[in-house]
Parts: C-alpha cells; sequence; structure tokens
C-alpha cells in the first residue's frame, strides 16, 4: 500500500471528529442530568478519544512514511491551530444549541443526545466499511471502535425515543435540537478530492456512499421519538476543510492550554 497525502488526511479527519466530540461530551462529567448518564457520557468520551489516539499514532506512521517527520499524538491533539483541524462542524458546537443565549445553563441534554445520535448512526456505517479497508491498521481500528459505536448509538436512540416521546417540554427541545443540528449534516455527505482518493485506492470510503442508509435509520428513530425531520437547507459548512465556527478556538484554548505551557512535558 503507498502512503499518499489523501490517505493521511482521511485518517487525521477521522481522528479530529473523535476528538473533539470526544472534549464536547466530556464538558458534562459532573453535570449529567443523572449519575448514570454522567456516567455514561464520560465513557463515550473515553471512547471517542481512545479512537482519537489510535488514529493520530497511525497518522504519525503515515506522516513519516511520507516526509521522515516523527509526531506524536499530542503533536496532533495539541500543537496544531484551529485552521489545521477537520473535523465536522456539528462536532464542535457547544451543548446550549438553539438555546445559547436565552437558557440559564450552558448545556442541554437534548443538544448533546441528538448530536451522539445523529454522529453514531453515521459511524456505524463508516466503521463496519472501514473494516475492508487495505490499510490493515485502519480496518483494525474500526474493527475496534465499531464495537463501541454500537452501544453508543444504541444508548443515543433509546434516550432519543425517551425525551422525543416523552413529556411536552421534552419533546419540545428534542425537536428544537433536531432543527437545529440536522443542517450541519449536509457537511458530512458532500465528498471532495479527499474522499474521492482514498475511495479508489480503497484505503477510506466516501460518506455520501451511506446518506441514503443513514437517513433510513434516522427517519425510523425520529419516527419512533414523534419527531418531524426537518426540511433540508442548502447550506453546507466547512469544517472538515479546515474553516471552523466561532465555537472551535475556544475550544481548543481549553483543550490545549495545559500542554502549550508545558511543551515537551510528559506526563
Amino acid at each position: 500500500m503507498t502512503t499518499t497525502p489523501e490517505h493521511l488526511s482521511y485518517v487525521l479527519r477521522l481522528a479530529d471528529n473523535a476528538l473533539i466530540l470526544g472534549q464536547r461530551n466530556a464538558e458534562w462529567c459532573g453535570h449529567g442530568p443523572v449519575l448514570e448518564e454522567d456516567i455514561a457520557l464520560a465513557n463515550m468520551s473515553l471512547d471517542l478519544i481512545g479512537q482519537a489516539r489510535l488514529l493520530y499514532s497511525h497518522a504519525a506512521t503515515l506522516e513519516h512514511a511520507l516526509s521522515g517527520t516523527n509526531k506524536t499524538e499530542d503533536d496532533y491533539a495539541y500543537f496544531r491551530t484551529e485552521r489545521e483541524f477537520a473535523n465536522y462542524t456539528l462536532v464542535e458546537l457547544p451543548h446550549a444549541g438553539p438555546l445559547g443565549g436565552t437558557a440559564c445553563s450552558n448545556r442541554d441534554y437534548a443538544v448533546t443526545t441528538a448530536r451522539n445520535y445523529l454522529y453514531t448512526a453515521l459511524m456505524a456505517h463508516l466503521w463496519r466499511a472501514l473494516e475492508g479497508s487495505k490499510d490493515a491498521q485502519l480496518a483494525a481500528i474500526a474493527s475496534k471502535s465499531i464495537k463501541e459505536t454500537r452501544y453508543q448509538l444504541q444508548h443515543t436512540r433509546d434516550w432519543l425515543v425517551r425525551l422525543g416521546d416523552g413529556t411536552d417540554e421534552s419533546h419540545r427541545r428534542m425537536q428544537a435540537a433536531v432543527d437545529f443540528l440536522m443542517p450541519y449534516t449536509r457537511e458530512w455527505f458532500t465528498a471532495d478530492a479527499i474522499e474521492d482518493a482514498v475511495a479508489a485506492s480503497g484505503t477510506g470510503v466516501r460518506a455520501a456512499d451511506f446518506e441514503s442508509a443513514w437517513r433510513d435509520d434516522v427517519q425510523a428513530a425520529l419516527d419512533e421519538a414523534t419527531l418531524t425531520l426537518p426540511a433540508a437547507v442548502a447550506h453546507v459548512t466547512t469544517g472538515k476543510h479546515g474553516e471552523h465556527s466561532e465555537h472551535m478556538g475556544f475550544l481548543l484554548a481549553e483543550m490545549q492550554s495545559l500542554a502549550r505551557q508545558h511543551p515537551g512535558a510528559t506526563w
């Protein structure tokens, strides 16, 4: 297998998505609506950050093969700038969602639940497909990650249905969260040169190839939750191209501050 810049970029995209969503979910630690959910979100964060570590370590191997540069997972996580991250815009958004600026709390569990469901529903398809990657290490990471993703998908779907088909207030807030987040998913299914290249080489897959199956999954979940799928929008966000929302810089500042204050330190 020949290593290409597109191959490296693709692995970094997967890693960045896992890391940034893991960081966001970790913000619930100690603030969960009930103790069991506090623990569940912490475990999901650990799973995602664990996936990111495996992917960053693999990216370091790929980058060394391409340029001879020696990097570690910490270099990718803590010492890249905002523009160098290639995660989807959806995973970097704060938990407040549509209530931002008007609510007493900066966390809305409906937004967290809807985001985690939409993302894990996608990754359940992607990890399964990536188990067949010609990149043996990526295939191995996919085999490990799909087990964690299946649990996360079941958990988040259960809560989506429970809150959507719950009280008038939980239904209202869950519908508002779905309405807020769904437009950001268009970015996932907009193919580009990187996805085209890895799909052609057999090392990666196009998310667009799974859009129909993903949408069927989402529609079934929303129907059970008595929620409505919002109308499609034309705008496509560009997080995977390094053009992020205004929230990304604040997230990185908090996540990277300690490592940047003590560069070269070991823990």
